[in-house]
């Protein structure tokens, strides 16, 4: 190990992010202090969970993808934008595409998952996943060219109805208004397979409500530039559509896939509970790469939530495997679930509470609030959402 220990963390999500920001708070001894160094292809955090507020105007850019800069500043970390071109596992050497090569002493592989498009043929043409702050530029891009056209009707398919296809198709629903026709496709028999009944029931309540057709049992066969073919029950329907949404899915990145390392049919890492790879107790892997059975013995899925405990117990194992302590295996609590369900509403059940409508709606404001990266952020955000509504009335 070199004197100062340096540890690389691949990849700027909730897990790679939030896992730099507690590590800069441990207590190293000042010999021990490591040189902490945050990887990302992107220049921005993205708040995923509320990046469906971005379509509806209800959030801004700035609120939910602040800049790395801007998060890490004073913190110690150091940031690289770049693309993992290679990763040497035994040499634990990451080489960046068009970037430096680093060595570390401990490496986090936190890169998170992608939509895969290749599943039924036209999707990578045609349709748009909702991942990123990108994807939901180029939405908005395609929302505003339907809205001026002279169309009379919007019609959008969103595809897969588990969290993010509902809570996209209520969103959209709210913003295109009486024009928009939606429809939500659903391989299995019900949505939101493994939500709580109460979040279900909420989640069919407002879709109904807002006129969203639902396609149960129904794959998506073909996707045009404006159609959309679906099977159900042995036979074929091509509808016409304006916008396909992909939801469906996720897949890890190639730079992990390539690794010679543990992993299960989906390419996720298979590691320990203590989050260090099987087999390779000096790199730890959390959030969607990962396949991960807690102390307990539960599988955990792959979530914000998760993502945002992993991070704590990947900093608290890493401080402990380079002070010499003993690591602690990683205990999932689940905390609830909370859905937004368009504009000013949501649905929340979990912890004893269950909630719906404006006061769910806030409750997750501010659960995701204090979620919110650093604390200078938390106060720009929180004190935006009290004075928006104050000028908003003022103009009025």
């Amino acid at each position: 190990m070199t004197q100062q220990p340096r540890i690389c963390i691949l990849g700027g999500g909730f897990g790679g992010l939030y896992t730099a920001l507690r590590l800069s708070q441990l207590p190293f001894a000042k010999h021990q202090k490591p040189e902490i160094i945050l990887v990302d292809r992107r220049d921005r955090f993205l708040f995923s969970p509320l990046l469906y507020e971005i379509l509806t105007g209800e959030l801004q850019t700035w609120e939910i993808a602040p800049p790395f800069a801007e998060l890490l500043k004073d913190t110690g970390i150091r940031f690289y934008q770049g693309t993992v071109g290679a990763i040497d596992i035994a040499e634990k050497r990451v080489q960046l595409q068009d970037g430096p090569e680093i060595i570390c002493d401990r490496l986090v592989l936190a890169l998170g998952g992608e939509t895969p498009l290749n599943l039924v043929s036209g999707a990578a043409e045609h349709a748009f996943p909702f991942r990123t702050i990108s994807d939901a530029y180029r939405l908005e891009e395609r929302l505003r060219i339907l809205e001026t056209s002279q169309s009379d009707k919007i019609r959008i398919a969103v595809v897969g109805g588990g969290y993010s296809g509902v809570e996209l198709a209520c969103k959209l629903s709210d913003r295109l208004g009486e024009r928009g026709r939606l429809r939500l496709i659903e391989q299995s028999d019900k949505i939101l397979q493994t939500s709580p009944d109460f979040n279900r029931e909420a989640a069919n309540i407002a879709l109904e409500k807002r006129g969203i057709w639902i396609d149960l049992e129904t794959s998506v066969d073909a996707i045009g530039p404006d159609t959309i073919s679906l099977a159900y029950k042995g036979q074929i329907d091509i509808l016409p559509v304006d916008a396909v949404l992909w939801t469906v899915g996720m897949i890890v990145s190639p730079a992990v896939r390539a690794l010679h390392l543990q992993q299960n049919l989906r390419g996720q890492l298979i590691v320990e509970s203590t989050l260090q790879v099987v087999n390779n107790p000096e790199i730890f892997a959390l959030g969607d790469i990962a396949e991960c059975v807690d102390a307990d013995g539960q599988k955990v899925p792959a979530s914000a939530q998760v993502a945002f405990q992993q991070a704590d117990y990947t900093a608290w194992n890493i401080w402990a495997s380079l002070t010499d302590r003993p690591l602690l295996p990683f205990r999932y609590q689940p905390l609830g679930e909370m859905l937004t369900l368009g504009v000013d509403n949501a649905t929340f059940a979990g912890l004893g509470i269950k909630l719906d409508g404006q006061m769910a709606h806030i409750a997750r404001r501010l659960a995701y609030l204090y979620r919110m990266p650093t604390l200078d952020h938390q106060i720009k955000v929180g004190f935006n959402w009290i004075a928006r509504p104050i000028q908003e009335m003022l103009v009025k």
